[in-house]
């Protein structure tokens, strides 16, 4: 891959929904990095995007004509699960490096498949997993790796809250990829093999909601809610949670032998604590409370985070990289792997499956 040397970062949008509005703000605050341009299905829904972030961005009324755009560098894929292999495939065809949003795809086999692509045309790829690339999340995961805060037995993470959406939605959409597995659920167990790596072995339950498939008419089970757990090296355990019909804490909250931290919006968080607790050769009925330490991001967050994420692929792209050490292919493959274990595990299927 050719380094790119450009002054600054030239980015395309593929797609106007809701993430894709969260992550062009965030982008307008990253030095080197440019909104150039931004696709739609719809025109007018890419004209009013453009017109919210700048004089200068140009709308495209197709992804082919956003591809197609000489002065964009990068595309953010922002649209449904369901569709970012093609959507990916597109933008590697035109020459273009790819952020893609999380999950990469429904399946392992069609995330293999778009990282062979990446590797055919010689285009960057990451999954566009935030929590990773947070600066707080990063210096927790290197201070915790060294042994500051001692041992990890247990992480915990939930993520959940009602979504209160039309039944054509693709939240509730079966064709699309619906469900808390792939939504939120992704996210605790990207934060539990973060902090304890990869897992040995994972077990799941969920409660499945059957409703009709609106692109294919076909019916489809969504995972309304889903508990796993999982087992990692060296006896530690995780608990997860993931839930579209119930409002969780969001947060996160590691046991070691020597404490608690807590983390709460675990995947952006604002703040970690570490709160150490005497040993057991201390303890006594008035030793009374050890001072808790805030963990410090080991950089300034931009924005809400995803600026990071965005900042993380301009530095790959001047390095010359294929992936980003910080959310490399390896890892991708290894929480969709887990996802499909849990989907068999727990029944969930998807149209055509």
């Amino acid at each position: 891959m050719a380094v790119v040397t450009n002054e600054v970062i030239r980015w395309g949008i593929l797609a106007t929904g809701k993430i894709a509005h969260a992550f062009a703000r965030d982008l307008l605050l990253v030095p080197d990095a440019e909104l150039v341009a931004v696709g739609s299905r719809r025109l007018p829904s890419a004209e009013a995007f453009a017109a919210q972030y700048g004089e200068g961005v140009r709308a495209y009324g197709s992804y082919e004509d956003l591809v197609a755009d000489p002065d964009v560098d990068v595309i953010y894929i922002a649209t449904p699960h369901a569709f970012h292999l093609e959507n990916a495939r597109l933008a590697f065809e035109g020459g273009k490096h790819v952020l893609c949003e999380k999950p990469l795809t429904l399946s392992v086999a069609d995330s293999e498949e778009m990282i062979a692509l990446a590797g055919q045309h010689g285009r960057f790829l990451m999954e566009a997993m935030w929590t990773a690339c947070h600066p707080g999340v990063r210096a927790l995961q290197r201070r915790l790796a060294a042994g500051e805060f001692g041992v990890p037995a247990h992480v915990h993470a939930e993520l959940g809250f009602v979504v209160q959406a039309a039944a054509d939605d693709r939240m509730l959409d079966p064709d699309l990829g619906a469900g808390a597995l792939l939504d939120m659920g992704i996210y605790p167990l990207t934060f539990a093999h973060l902090m304890l790596g990869e897992a040995t072995s994972l077990t799941a339950q969920a409660d499945l909601h059957v409703t009709p498939g609106t692109a294919s008419g076909k019916e489809g089970a969504i995972d309304m809610a889903i508990a796993m757990t999982g087992a990692y090296a060296g006896g530690a355990l995780a608990t997860m949670h993931a839930s579209m019909r119930s409002w969780t804490t969001s947060a996160a909250a590691i046991a070691t032998d020597r404490g608690r931290i807590e983390v709460p919006e675990f995947h952006h968080p604002s703040r970690i604590t570490f709160t150490p607790k005497a040993t057991m050769a201390d303890w006594t009925a008035d030793a009374g409370p050890l001072e808790p330490i805030e963990i410090e991001p080991d950089e300034p967050v931009i924005g809400s985070g995803y600026g990071n994420e965005a900042a993380e692929v301009n530095r790959c792209l001047r390095a010359g990289l294929l992936e980003s050490p910080l959310v490399p292919h390896s890892q991708t493959l290894t929480l969709m792997r887990q996802m499909e274990e849990i989907r068999r595990q727990t029944g969930i299927r998807y149209p055509g499956e």
